[in-house]
């Protein structure tokens, strides 16, 4: 499985009300709360063992799915 379709899937778990395809301001648009990105934050590193610090938790890296799928491919490129 790629890296975006497995960060879609963890999305869509947390939300399946959103389509996370087209969204592109889910910070930004409050679309998803800070309780939503320490979950997602926990699901990430979970899923991709890696480690997500509070330097990674800034709203660029969590605005569209796109964002964080390119967050967790560099912190993958890391180790």
């Amino acid at each position: 499985m790629d890296t975006r379709k497995e960060v879609l899937e963890i999305l869509e778990e947390l939300h399946p009300d959103i389509d996370f395809e087209t969204e592109k301001r889910l910070i930004d648009d409050k679309v998803l709360d800070s309780f939503d990105v320490v979950t997602l934050v926990t699901e990430l590193g979970s899923a991709f063992d890696i480690e997500i610090t509070a330097a990674d938790m800034v709203p660029e890296n969590f605005n569209s799915l796109d964002a964080m799928t390119e967050m967790v491919e560099n912190l993958l490129a890391e180790f």
